[in-house]
């Protein structure tokens, strides 16, 4: 019943927020942000856990403020989600504006495969939206599988209808298919700020252990593609930004291990500059952190 009812309220979100005025759109978002914010429920006090670490020197009057400016821009990216299947050329062109494009450009022209990984900042499918229709440069991407089944197959059509080429990112082929794409030349999306499983790789974020995932640099490794990270945010403006920073070296030395820890942590490195500077854009509202996530001593239970 559970699954239904999500199913059911996600393709209500497609189907009816689509059709709404942009204006009308945006302040139904904000107005569920803030209902939501002020019930406090379990992803809001996670939210604020995790800025908790991004900025530790906020006040609790400066958590709340950033949190609830959070939720703001989660739910901007909701509301902007379920209408950009509605979005021409030139609607895609004007709503977002990227810093170092240049970078992908040239791996194309150079016929090198372009591994852009980013964390879960703003609109990420806004700023695929722009890649794809705007300019005109298709992508290979991966998507987690949900449950239920019915609510995964709707995400992966309404990001199939972007233009993008969607993975599950279970059952072990999806790997291959991106070294493909990218030996091929092609360009590879991923986000890849959240990793809890045993392959995930350890790094230092915000000066605590957490793991992030080893594809992105085992990729760059395996395929001579340029692994590249990405950063995105709002302005309060109607134009969302980003920017591609430069481009991560594959280790001269080391094993393939030793590699990818180095590629990884640089990676995340990257990511924390830019949720450093835009926390409230950064939507994180899991457990993230090694330390979060041990087994609770009085319990035994390991927390959801």
């Amino acid at each position: 019943m559970k699954d239904r009812l999500t199913d059911t309220l996600y393709g209500l979100g497609w189907g009816t927020v689509k059709k709404l005025p942009e204006p009308v759109a945006a302040a139904l978002g904000r107005s569920i942000a803030d209902t939501v914010w002020k019930r406090r429920g379990k992803g809001v006090l996670r939210l604020e856990s995790n800025l908790a670490r991004v900025v530790p020197d906020a006040s609790p009057d400066r958590l709340a403020e950033l949190s609830k400016a959070g939720m703001r821009s989660y739910m901007r990216y909701w509301m902007e989600s379920f209408r950009l299947p509605t979005w021409d050329e030139e609607r895609a062109r004007r709503s977002f504006h990227l810093e170092g494009m240049h970078r992908i450009t040239d791996c194309i022209a150079e016929g090198r495969g372009a591994v852009l990984a980013l964390p879960h900042l703003a609109n990420w499918d806004l700023a695929g939206v722009w890649l794809t229709r705007a300019q005109g440069i298709p992508f290979t991407t991966v998507a987690e599988r949900l449950k239920p089944e019915t609510l995964f197959d709707r995400f992966v059509a309404y990001r199939e209808s972007l233009g993008m080429e969607v993975l599950p990112h279970t059952g072990g082929s999806a790997f291959g298919t991106l070294a493909r794409r990218l030996r091929d030349g092609g360009v590879v999306c991923l986000v890849a700020d959240r990793d809890l499983s045993a392959s995930g790789v350890e790094v230092k974020f915000f000066g605590e252990t957490a793991r992030m995932p080893a594809g992105p640099a085992l990729l760059a490794q395996q395929t001579g593609a340029l692994l590249m990270p990405a950063t995105l945010w709002y302005d309060g403006t109607s134009v969302m930004k980003g920017r591609i920073h430069p481009p991560i070296d594959v280790p001269e030395t080391g094993t393939r291990e030793e590699k990818t820890s180095v590629m990884t942590q640089a990676l995340a490195d990257a990511f924390a500059t830019g949720i450093a500077d835009h926390p409230e854009d950064w939507h994180m509202l899991q457990r993230l952190w090694l330390a979060d996530l041990e087994v609770r001593e009085d319990t035994g239970e390991r927390p959801a």
